[in-house]
């Protein structure tokens, strides 16, 4: 009865959804080749303007035939599709054994493994959808026998982003038949390390993946996957187990003896599981998966009806890999890993594709709209070519083929081409080495107390406090340190202490006093100040300063402030300015990013603080206010022990804002502020709208993680992972107010959005995200203010 009632939904649904595509070369023209070439280009004609540079993607050909010349592969087709603009080639031969057999553009290749996510990954995805199953289900809800050998903890989820800690492969030492039988082994199989701790590809995974789909659904992945995508798609070469009056286009893989593997799967597990299987078995065309990757692209919709939904999508090709884990991977696809080679140099990270053994491949990337597919028999006829950097090759030259879109350099995207280098770092002095290489002179004679932690090193790495104990003529007589301690490591108030090597007492001043008390300023000329700021408004650092300034001004003390760079750059001013009264963590009416450095801003405090105070600021050298620290010589010292990169910085002065709520900001992650979550939020949704609002500079993917301590801590949180991939277009703010409103709407009983205020500082902006108005409208309601603190600002800055 359930196999009945599968299938008649099954067919239900393809009768729905039984428009066939259009095909794409019907209305195509012709245009002049070079001789070499056997197949001429086809371009649609609708397009105005081109978005393929045709004369620049002669180069792929050329890198094609020089792949056939060395002997890499036997011939290929090509297709590559921008917004409706199709180049689509064959060339050489799809046999060489036992005689040559020109390669056609309509051959039929085996998929190796792109049946992972042409096949099972989609049909897990669909289930998924429909509410068969979660990808968070343990698999041994589905497969009982899984359970054996401690496995029970591995989840579907796992075996999608190949982290499940599974080997790479069934052993065909052993003489064993039948998908019966594979899953018996696969359900044996011990785990080599535990679930989400390691990327390890394994087509073990996708054996259990197919076989979880036939259980759901009824139907074998075979039968699901033709009436759910390949039927309403119109992939009409798609399929596994193709008939014979197929063979005549099916490119053949290994010779063995006499014979050639030629419409029978080629890997060896597939094919004793009678040629169906999840990881292998699936044949198609070009034409075909060019009709899928446009489905991809057109966020699960073809021809106007709907595949699968757009959410679907999403999760499908965007980062799914449990955090602390380097590799990306989607719900099957490729993101980046050691397998990314057909991306090249110029795709960016947040495209998708996938490789198989045969030598086939596809690539696509949603940013520029365009998708490359290569399809060869690279193991014909000896298993000896090789077609990896051929991928890489036309991945980079495809890339420089789109027309009108500029691949950004990203913090994303390391793998750039070199003709377009980073410029050369400045060699900046911050104000220790300054004040170095002047041998201290501004400290000759001065009792000193200094106000420190770890990041006040000099460019080579010594600390601020060894220098001046070791300086001559400055009397360093204290050690002030601020919140985290003087080292860095607490996240708890500091306590009073004595330094172990220059044996100086430290005067904590985030406990039970901010600011130093008169008692423990006596004996002291100066005041020192030498920390690394990040540029944010409720940093507590800065707060520790201006408080220390008053102190100072109070007492008569001198303040001396070693200035150091704005690590995200000193040139951006955002966010509402501080509303109210003042506090640790808005110790001035000033914007959230204030785009100064803390010389900057002691003159600013004790300008409009009317301090009466002699403050002299050791400037910066060799630094301009563009600059970002990572353009300079200086080292990323984590400034608190979950600041643990510039990235992070980057992202603080907006992410940081959620962080007194009910959500996880990422803190017991190996990456804080890169990921936010909570167990009630869909992660899939809010990555989505996020995404459709197109945020300039960021990639929004949809991610699960479970922190080790901090809010959720032990709890599995679905949430999402921010890539910055262009940080000088990147407003933080803009996305912190924007998830805040989304959290607020969708889940107002666990998302305190009051608890927000506590570090925006600005209850109107609050007001605002209450009644749901547009991100234009808040931002409105700041320019005023923001346009004020501008002229403060000016008088005070020294670069």
């Amino acid at each position: 009865m359930k196999r009945a009632l599968c299938l008649l939904f099954l067919f239900s649904l393809s009768a729905c959804q039984t428009d066939r595509v259009a095909n794409p070369q019907n209305s195509q023209v012709r245009k002049p080749f070079p001789p070499q070439a056997p197949a001429p280009p086809t371009v649609k004609p609708s397009a105005p303007q081109p978005f393929l540079h045709l004369e620049k993607l002669r180069r792929v050909d050329q890198a094609i035939h020089d792949a056939i010349a060395a002997g890499k592969i036997p011939g290929g087709v090509l297709w590559v599709e921008r917004k409706g603009q199709i180049y689509h080639k064959a060339y050489g031969h799809r046999s060489l054994f036992p005689h040559r057999e020109k390669m056609t553009p309509d051959t039929i290749f085996d998929l190796a493994s792109l049946t992972k996510v042409i096949a099972t990954a989609p049909a897990i995805a669909k289930l998924h959808e429909l509410g068969k199953l979660s990808v968070n289900d343990p698999v041994a809800k589905h497969l009982p026998a899984f359970a054996q050998n401690n496995k029970e903890s591995v989840t579907i989820r796992h075996l999608l982003t190949h982290s499940s800690g599974l080997r790479p492969g069934l052993s065909i030492q052993t003489d064993w038949n039948g998908p019966r039988r594979a899953i018996q082994l696969a359900g044996a199989e011990t785990l080599q390390t535990s679930p989400g701790s390691k990327f390890k590809y394994s087509d073990v995974n996708y054996i259990l993946l197919g076989e979880i789909v036939q259980r759901i659904a009824g139907v074998s992945l075979h039968k699901f996957s033709q009436t759910a995508f390949y039927l309403p798609l119109g992939m009409a070469d798609t399929r596994f187990l193709p008939s014979s009056d197929l063979l005549s286009r099916i490119a053949p893989t290994v010779k063995i003896q006499s014979q050639v593997t030629r419409g029978t799967v080629h890997d060896p597990v597939a094919a004793r599981m009678g040629g169906i299987a999840g990881h292998a078995g699936l044949f198609s065309t070009a034409k075909d998966l060019a009709i899928f990757a446009r489905m991809l692209l057109n966020q699960g919709r073809h021809n106007g009806t709907s595949i699968l939904k757009s959410p679907t999508v999403a999760q499908m090709t965007q980062n799914q890999s449990p955090v602390g884990i380097q590799e990306q991977r989607g719900w099957g696809w490729d993101i980046d890993s050691p397998y990314s080679s057909p991306r090249g140099r110029l795709f960016e990270i947040g495209s998708y594709g996938h490789t198989g053994w045969t030598g086939v491949s596809i690539w696509i990337d949603p940013f520029s709209e365009t998708f490359v597919i290569f399809l060869t028999n690279r193991n014909h006829p000896d298993e000896k070519g090789n077609v990896i950097g051929l991928r890489r090759a036309i991945g980079t030259l495809v890339a420089e083929a789109v027309a009108e879109y500029a691949f950004p350099k990203t913090t994303a995207n390391p793998t750039l081409p070199q003709t377009n280098p980073l410029p050369p770092r400045l060699d900046t002095l911050n104000g220790i080495d300054v004040l170095k290489r002047d041998n201290f002179a501004a400290l000759h004679g001065l009792a000193v107390g200094l106000i420190t932690n770890h990041t006040g090193r000099d460019k080579n790495g010594q600390s601020t406090i060894d220098l001046l104990h070791q300086a001559p003529r400055v009397k360093l007589t204290a050690l002030f340190s601020p919140e985290h301690g003087i080292r860095g490591t607490f996240d708890h108030p500091v306590p009073d202490g004595i330094d172990p090597k220059t044996e100086l007492p430290i005067f904590s001043l985030y406990g039970k006093n901010r600011k130093p008390s008169p008692k423990r300023l006596q004996n002291l000329d100066a005041l020192v100040f030498d920390i690394q700021d990040i540029g944010c408004r409720f940093y507590t650092y800065i707060s520790t300063m201006g408080l220390a300034m008053e102190a100072a001004a109070d007492a008569g003390l001198k303040f001396i402030v070693l200035d150091r760079v704005n690590p995200i750059s000193g040139n951006r001013v955002e966010g509402p300015v501080a509303a109210g009264k003042t506090s640790f963590i808005a110790h001035h009416p000033i914007p959230i990013r204030h785009g100064m450095t803390a010389g900057e801003l002691a003159r600013l405090f004790a300008a409009e603080k009317q301090l009466r105070l002699d403050l002299q600021i050791i400037p910066l050298e060799n630094w301009q206010r563009e600059v970002w620290l990572d353009q300079t010589s200086l080292p990323w010292i984590h400034p608190s022990p979950n600041m643990r990169s510039l990235t992070a910085a980057s992202l603080y002065p907006g992410i940081g804002l959620l962080e007194m709520t009910a959500l996880s900001v990422g803190r017991g992650t190996p990456t804080p502020f890169e990921v936010i979550g909570a167990p009630y939020i869909d992660n899939a949704k809010l990555a989505a709208e996020l995404n459709q609002s197109n945020f300039p500079g960021i990639q929004i993917q949809p991610v699960q993680y479970t922190p080790n301590d901090s809010v959720f801590a032990q709890e599995t949180c679905q949430g999402i992972r921010l890539i910055i991939t262009n940080r000088k277009q990147f407003q933080p703010i803009d996305l912190g107010i924007s998830i805040a409103k989304i959290l607020h709407r969708d889940y107002p009983r666990h998302f305190d959005l009051a608890k927000v205020n506590r570090l925006l500082r600005n209850p109107p902006t609050i007001q605002a995200i209450r009644e749901n108005q547009s991100l234009a409208t808040i931002q409105a309601s700041w320019a005023a203010e923001l346009h004020s603190f501008r002229q403060r600002r000016a008088p005070c800055l020294l670069y």
